[in-house]
């Protein structure tokens, strides 16, 4: 496809609100996946610290500041 002005790249055809919209999407997806998996992580790690204080605890076990 050839284009005679950038008015008519930005409207790609008649076609814009999809190229474009897809193009959002697809950037919005790829900026919130790897942040929304750092919080996971994080989640899951100081769930599993608190697994592992509470049997600790339980246990009577000095292994709280050894493990950290």
């Amino acid at each position: 496809m050839q284009w005679n002005s950038v008015g008519e790249f930005f409207a790609m055809g008649g076609y814009a609100v999809y190229v474009w919209g897809s193009f959002a999407v697809c950037l919005v997806a790829m900026v919130l996946e790897p942040l929304l998996v750092c919080r996971r992580q994080r989640r899951i790690l100081a769930s599993l610290r608190r697994e592992r204080l509470a049997e600790a605890l339980e246990t009577g076990s000095d292994e709280i500041q050894e493990n950290r």
